[in-house]
Parts: structure tokens; C-alpha cells; sequence
């Protein structure tokens, strides 16, 4: 049963994504008030050897070679901050020589760090988040580490990307009231600019936040950053990324498909409609396998914008084979 892997799920960004979850559960440099998996639990900078990297290469191989299909990336895209992981770099060097290209979805914030600039050269692509351009905002909207400031973390973004010979792209996710307006959304746009990205995304959430005040931006706010973000990057590099991925939700690698769909929503809370097409290939009663699965304490189903996700109960850690 898959420790570190889940899916391969649909990725609105990278096709698809066969996801690597190479860090505890909430270990993150950040504590999000938008995040999909609930407040960071351990908020840290330092850095770890959390698991056996070797471990973690091998079930990567195994699920890839598993799966049917085309595989358009492995993704280091865990639970928590992923270059908080002292072993990142040999993962991603593991990754490729089978075969592989590797993504990595990073917040940014440890990139002032050369060992850490080290370590993500070998990656096929980077993800930088960049949702704030003062340093208050910053404290509201992505809680950092005390010791983090926005000024140095934006510095190791400029030194990753003068450096980095790999595509690199940029989130920001918009939030009503927060970030979406102003001069704000100029400066966010003029940070994107400096770290030259293939492709800047502009997100607002599609699933529950850790924060139940939080609200998607409305959507004259969301065109307003479009059009800014497309005046200075100009035309065809500016996406908008404003509904949930639709597509194949895989298994690749898990023996048991029930735990395989717990190691998925752990990381990626899933529209119940999804939850119950892998259950349904696999022959299982949707309903019934979900019900007793609330039952045990192991789902819990929120509704979010009109759809109802399955998602891990805030106290329950990603399920360990």
C-alpha cells in the first residue's frame, strides 16, 4: 500500500499529475488562511529528513509503472511545505533518471536558502506562490514562520529564478477583501513580472478553506488581476484557475482502492461525484463504502460553493500503509 503516492489525478496546471507527498502531515512553512487542508499543525522552517528517500523513489516507480496511462508529471505536492525535506533533491534526481519529469509545487519561502536552490535545479518545473506585495498582507493571507519575512522570501525567488534553467510558473490566489484589490494586485503583478514565469495562474479557492470566513474573490476582482497581470506579462500567460479539476482521479499503486481515495483526499479533497466513480470502477457501493467511512471517523464531507467534497477529518494525519 503507497506511503508518499497518490493518484494520478487531473491537474489544472500540469495535465496529469502523479503526486509525491514527501513530508508529515501540515508540516509547512505557512499556515495558509485558504488552505485546502486546514492550519498548519507544525509551522517550521527547519529543515528535515523526514523519510527514506530511496523508499519514496521506489513507490513512485512502482505506481508509474502501474498506471496505463500517460503521466505528465511526478509532483512533489504534499502535505506540507515539500523543501522542508532534507532528501527533496535526491528525490527529484531519483524521479527523473526512471524516466520521469518532475514538478515541484513550492511556496517560495526557503528559497533564500542556496542549499535549497540547490536542490530544486534538477526539477523539469517549479511552482512559486505569490500572493501578497506587503508585508502585511503576507502575515494575513499566508501566516508565515515568525522569522520569515516577505523581502528576503521574494530575494530567494529572484535568486532561484536567475538560476533555474527549468520552466517556472506562479500561483496567486485572490481572496475576497484580502488581496483582490488595489495596489495591491499591481504589486502582486509586478513581483510575478521580476520572476518571469512561462505561466502565471490566478486562483481563487475551489475547496473548503482553513478558515471558513475566507471567500473567492468576486469575479470583477478576479478579471481586474487578469487584465493587470496580462498588461505586464503580456497575452497567452495569464490563466485564470477559478473551478475544480475535472478528469481521471487514479489509484496507480494501491492495492486497496478504498485507502487508495483516502491517500488522494488527504492532500486533494475531492468532489463526492469523484469519490464515487473510483469506488464504482473498482466494483464498490459508493455510498455505502463512504458511510462507513464517516462512520469510522477516517472522511468527513463539507460543502464548499455549491458541491459536497470528501476530505480527511481536521485531527486525522494522512493514512500510513
Amino acid at each position: 500500500m503507497p506511503k508518499y503516492v497518490f493518484g494520478p489525478v487531473p491537474s489544472r496546471r500540469l495535465g496529469t499529475s502523479l503526486g509525491i507527498n514527501n513530508v508529515p502531515y501540515k508540516h509547512c512553512t505557512y499556515s495558509c488562511i485558504y488552505c485546502q487542508l486546514g492550519r498548519t499543525s507544525v509551522l517550521t522552517i527547519k529543515r528535515k529528513a523526514f523519510f527514506k528517500w530511496d523508499d519514496i523513489v521506489a513507490e513512485v516507480v512502482k505506481a508509474a509503472d502501474s498506471y496505463e496511462g500517460k503521466i505528465d508529471y511526478a509532483t512533489l505536492v504534499p502535505d506540507g511545505e515539500p523543501t522542508l525535506d532534507l532528501n527533496v533533491g535526491k528525490i527529484i534526481v531519483g524521479v527523473k533518471e526512471a524516466g520521469l519529469r518532475v514538478a515541484v509545487l513550492t511556496n517560495g519561502s526557503l528559497l533564500w536558502d542556496e542549499g535549497v536552490r540547490e536542490d530544486l535545479m534538477d526539477a523539469d518545473l517549479v511552482s512559486l506562490k505569490v500572493d501578497a506585495s506587503t508585508e502585511e498582507v503576507f502575515r494575513v493571507i499566508n501566516r508565515p514562520y515568525k522569522s520569515l519575512r516577505l523581502g528576503s522570501v521574494l530575494e530567494g525567488m529572484k535568486l532561484f529564478r536567475n538560476e533555474f534553467r527549468g520552466d517556472v510558473i506562479t500561483e496567486t490566489m485572490l481572496i475576497d477583501g484580502v488581496n483582490d484589490f488595489g495596489e495591491g494586485i499591481k504589486g502582486i503583478a509586478g513581483i510575478v513580472k521580476s520572476l518571469e514565469p512561462r505561466k502565471a495562474y490566478v486562483a481563487v479557492p475551489t475547496r473548503p478553506p482553513a478558515e471558513p470566513w475566507v471567500k473567492p474573490a468576486p469575479e470583477k476582482r478576479v478579471v481586474a488581476a487578469y487584465v493587470e497581470f496580462s498588461g505586464v506579462l503580456g497575452e497567452g500567460r495569464v490563466e485564470l484557475l477559478i473551478r475544480p479539476e475535472e478528469g481521471f482521479f487514479g489509484t496507480a499503486g494501491a492495492g486497496d482502492p478504498i485507502e487508495g481515495l483516502l491517500n488522494i483526499v488527504a492532500v486533494h479533497p475531492l468532489r463526492i461525484e469523484y469519490a464515487e466513480e473510483i469506488l464504482s470502477r473498482e466494483g464498490l457501493e459508493p455510498s455505502k463504502v463512504l458511510r462507513g467511512l464517516e462512520l469510522e471517523g477516517r472522511v468527513a464531507f463539507i460543502d464548499y460553493m455549491g458541491s459536497r467534497y470528501v476530505t480527511l477529518p481536521t485531527h486525522v494525519a494522512r493514512p500510513k500503509a
